[in-house]
């Protein structure tokens, strides 16, 4: 391995030459497995047996080297119409281990898409792509201004849900679960919730109440964990309908 492409490879742990480059890194066997058999275009792949341990060393992006390195190409999905069924959108949802959780979410729950504003993190960020699990090479992700896209989704007919704090109980009401029409779910920033440029164009307001209801504790939930606790509800519902 020469000393230009360790440098490349390195430097791919930034996002200015991410962009630039239109390249990013997955390592471990299980990812560079899901990445081969995901249609993604390869650059380069480098196991540690070939390039030496001190080579892997240097150009790891994680605590300790793993086996094998690939670097990849990155990829815009292409945007579809939305259909029947459920989608999360993020609003500027900024922490990389949050994003990836949640792109693994989406994969776990069946989720149709992802839709994130310009200012989410970067889904090929490493720490993302890490968290995600093997999900980024399997959920439909897009990054687009998310007032126009909703305004069109719910003139269209879709149920553009929002989680808030003074919203309806998630438990207490019938939801639209994907089966009608689209059912778009809106995850706030980590701090400040939804944007109100966003939260304008929701259709429903929804709380994840705390138990028993009415109990003094944190002020939310992480954006993660919110976003599992109302999927998981919208799934319920899918499934307890005829």
């Amino acid at each position: 391995m020469t000393s230009s492409e360790i440098k490349q490879v390195r430097s791919l742990s930034q996002k200015k030459f991410r962009d630039s480059t239109g390249l990013f890194v997955v390592e471990g066997e299980k990812m560079v497995a899901e990445a081969l058999a995901s249609g993604f275009r390869v650059e380069r792949i480098y196991r540690r047996e070939e390039i030496g341990e001190a080579a892997m060393a240097r150009i790891t992006q994680l605590s300790s080297p793993s086996p094998v390195l690939a670097v990849l190409h990155q990829r815009q999905d292409p945007p579809a119409p939305l259909k029947k069924g459920l989608y999360l959108v993020l609003d500027a949802i900024r922490d990389p281990g949050n994003l990836g959780t949640i792109l693994r979410l989406a994969d776990w729950f069946g989720v149709e898409a992802v839709y994130a504003s310009p200012d989410t993190v970067e889904r090929y960020n490493p720490k993302v792509v890490q968290a995600t699990m093997g999900a980024i090479f399997r959920v439909p992700f897009h990054s687009l201004a998310l007032p126009p896209f909703l305004q069109e989704a719910a003139a269209g007919g879709a149920q553009v849900y929002g989680t808030f704090l003074d919203g309806d109980d998630l438990y207490a009401r019938p939801l639209e679960t994907g089966r009608g029409c689209p059912a778009l779910l809106v995850i706030g920033n980590e701090s400040n919730g939804i944007s109100p440029a966003v939260a304008a164009c929701t259709t429903a307001r929804l709380l994840i109440p705390p138990f028993p209801r009415g109990k003094q504790g944190p002020e939310s939930l992480n954006a993660a964990v919110a976003t599992a606790v109302a999927v998981a509800e919208f799934r319920r519902q899918y499934l307890a309908q005829p």
